[in-house]
Order: structure tokens, then sequence, then C-alpha cells
């Protein structure tokens, strides 16, 4: 289904080449330039400018805040799970993909409504099945719970944090899958695939229970029903949206866009858009990290 929406307007200008991961932190967007090792965010009103909050040495997948300590984050960054200190300082919990056979690099990842952290990887060759999903329990042990994906983008929890979204890019396959209290997968389904074209990339979970999907390569986002019906279909004036954010106090869209590969004159892509719906999130949930340090 197709609904008119305003045009979207610009929210923060930037040639970000591939700006991924938006979340709303402590009242603002926070996000990624992922191939420059950035942390960024955008406060608004929109336009506003972004600022560089920091910045690694190796690629940086997805943030989330880590409870209790402002400033400090958990990332999905280089070939593992770090926490990530005000001043930049990196204390790595794991590096799961430092050895594997194709050179991968981790991807998107959030919290859990139990304060877990979930991350997947990809390689850079985009070789079929070597990408994997992560969980960092609150004792910051990092631990495999699924592997034979590609390109993994989301994930994304229901409110009740018992289902968890999760895409597997490469394959334009958005996959549901039912929890247990521990965060183990006892169940997994498909929940829909993009078939319109594009790949489905960063998602958000409403507080209707909607699903939010950034369609890269079609310039769209789209909006899923519980049941995997397409509700909605907002279009963009650029073709590599790669995430969505929905401010919990509602009526904004904030999507980031990329510009990574793009030949040509490239446009607003790199920017972050914004377009008025009727839709909210809650805040970005933060990781409980038991161990209290970094």
């Amino acid at each position: 289904m197709h609904q008119d929406h305003p045009p979207a307007g610009i929210w923060a200008h930037g040639d970000h080449e591939l700006g991924e991961g938006a979340r709303w932190v402590d009242g603002r967007l926070v996000f990624v330039d992922i191939l420059t090792g950035r942390l960024l965010e955008a406060p608004g009103p929109a336009p506003c400018a972004v600022r560089e909050l920091l910045r690694l040495d190796v690629p940086l997948g997805a943030v989330a805040p880590v409870h209790g300590r402002p400033g400090h984050w958990i990332a999905a960054a280089g070939t593992g799970i770090a926490l990530i200190a005000p001043d930049g300082h990196t204390e790595w919990l794991a590096r799961p993909e430092d050895h594997t056979p194709a050179p991968t690099r981790m991807n998107d990842g959030a919290c859990d409504p139990h304060g877990r952290f979930w991350a997947g990887s990809m390689p850079y060759d985009a070789t079929p099945g070597a990408g994997s999903l992560y969980r960092t329990d609150r004792d910051g042990s990092v631990h495999q719970v699924l592997d034979g994906l590609t390109i993994v983008n989301g994930p994304a929890f229901t409110p009740d944090g018992r289902q968890l979204y999760l895409a597997d890019s490469a394959a334009g396959v958005i996959h549901r899958c039912a929890l247990d209290t521990d965060g183990n997968i006892t169940a997994r389904d498909e929940f829909t695939r993009t078939a319109s074209g594009g790949s489905p990339d960063g998602m958000t979970v409403d507080t209707d229970g909607h699903l939010w999907v950034a369609v890269w390569g079609h310039g769209t986002v789209h909006r899923y029903t519980p049941d995997g019906t397409l509700l909605t279909t907002v279009s963009l004036p650029t073709p590599q949206p790669t995430s969505v954010c929905l401010p919990p106090h509602g009526g904004s869209l904030l999507v980031t866009t990329a510009r990574h590969a793009m030949t040509g004159d490239p446009g607003i892509a790199g920017s972050v858009l914004h377009l008025p719906v009727d839709a909210a999130a809650p805040p970005a949930r933060a990781y409980d990290d038991a161990t209290g340090t970094s």
C-alpha cells in the first residue's frame, strides 16, 4: 500500500558515506557514519548541525547507551563488541569476527527491553552465509545466537522483549524470532520479504507494535502490521535509506541515508531526513551493564 505523505525535509545536512544506526538518546538523535568510525548527534530542530561525539579507528556499526552512565556506550565496532567511555577509551568485550574465513565487520545493533545488546555482522564481499547475530549479556559475555546469515541488520524488539525482528539484507528477508527470558531464540519464521525491490535495512518498532523498515536501494520506508501486512510505504528523495527513528514525543520519522557507491551527483544522499508521521517509539534502550566497568 502507498500512502501520500508531505515531502521529506532535511533534519541535518551531511555527506555521510554510510549513515546508520539512528537512535533517540537523551532527547536527541544519535547515529553513526559506519566506515569512518564516527558517532554523531543531530539534536534538532530541523535543519540542525551535526556534531561528532567520538571517532574510532575501526568501522562503527551501531551503539546503545549504557544505563546510569551518561556518555558511555556499548558498540558494535570493528570485529566485535566494545564499551566506549566519553573520552573514546575502548574496552573490548569480545572480537568474535577476528578470524572468520571471509573478512567481516560488525554492523547494526540495539538493546532489548531487558538490557542485553544484540548486534549482527557482515562480510565485506557479501559472501553468502558469512554473517552472524550476537547477544551481549549483562555480565559482558558475548554469545553467537545465529549464523548462516549474510548482511545482518536490525535488530528490533517488541515492547515486551519476547520477539526479535532481524533483517538479512542480502536475502531481502525479515525474520521474526521468539525469545525466552534468557534471550535464547526458541523459534524463527519469515516475517516478510521486500518484494518491491530493495533490501531491508535498519528497523524500529513503534508503540502500536508496527515495524518500520528502511528499504535500501528502493528509496522507501515500509511500515508493517504485526501480522506482516504492508500498511504504509513512504517515498524518499534519495535511494539509500539506512535506518529509521521515531522520537518518543511522536509526529516525526527520522531517516539516515548513505551515498556509498553512488555515482554522479549524490544530491542529498548522506543527510538525515525527516517527515511527519502519526507514530512514536520508545527511546533507545540502554545496556544494563552488571559489571560496572568501562
